[in-house]
């Protein structure tokens, strides 16, 4: 089983080939720059210096946000594409999903997340079954980032926080969850592609035309218009 990721729903951006369940070639890069100029090229290098050819490929596996609303249509529009042109399955994995796997060793409570402005974050609560089965223990959503922390100091349990924008809330992480809080190194904080194959082993293949994003709220542009409408109905 040949497989190729796809991550692009936030600031990193993110592509791993695995083959027969061995990372042949990862490729990683967190910075502010054009996703959607910088993909295809940086597939087609990962894929000569790993010697894949297109055809070697049989599943295609790509994170469905939540995140940044342009990262996240990138990715899923170049997955659903190269799926489609080589008739092979494709699977979406939610990207606080794929950011939890980095706490595979974490027997606790996990809380991805991803910085929303104002105040706001995507998050969810995951925790590792003893068979080693990812479980979703609080849905994912999108909301004011003191209220969810509220909720979790409830639990009274270690809970490790994982997010490319730990900085920005590392301050309200402490003044609230205290010692319950657990911040690991930087390099557990930047979502990795190959795990997101992993990820999909557990997962049903999608029909790739009905696949959609995993915005967990409305683009601002969007919202308002809405407003607008029911203001002239």
């Amino acid at each position: 089983m040949n497989i190729l990721s796809i991550d692009t729903s936030n600031q990193t951006m993110g592509i791993a080939i695995v083959k027969n369940g061995q990372i042949a070639g990862e490729y990683i890069t967190n910075v502010k720059k054009n996703h959607s100029v910088r993909l295809m090229p940086a597939i087609d290098q990962l894929m000569r210096e790993t010697a894949t050819v297109p055809e070697d490929l049989n599943k295609i596996v790509v994170a469905k946000g939540p995140g940044s609303f342009t990262g996240v249509r990138i990715g899923l529009a170049t997955a659903k594409t190269m799926a489609w042109a080589l008739d092979i399955p494709i699977v979406s994995i939610s990207s606080l999903e794929a950011v939890a796997y980095q706490g595979s060793f974490f027997n606790q409570l996990i809380c991805p997340f991803f910085d929303a402005r104002r105040g706001l974050v995507y998050t969810g609560l995951y925790k590792w079954s003893p068979d080693q089965k990812l479980e979703n223990v609080l849905e994912e959503k999108n909301t004011l980032f003191s209220d969810w922390l509220e909720v979790l100091a409830q639990h009274q349990t270690k809970v490790l926080f994982l997010s490319q924008d730990i900085e920005l809330h590392r301050e309200l992480i402490d003044k609230t969850m205290g010692d319950l809080a657990v911040i690991p190194d930087t390099s557990y904080h930047v979502p990795r592609p190959s795990l997101l194959a992993q990820a999909s082993m557990a997962k049903e293949t999608e029909e790739i035309h009905s696949l959609t994003p995993n915005y967990l709220r409305l683009a601002e542009a969007e919202a308002n218009w809405l407003k607008q409408q029911q203001g002239k109905s």
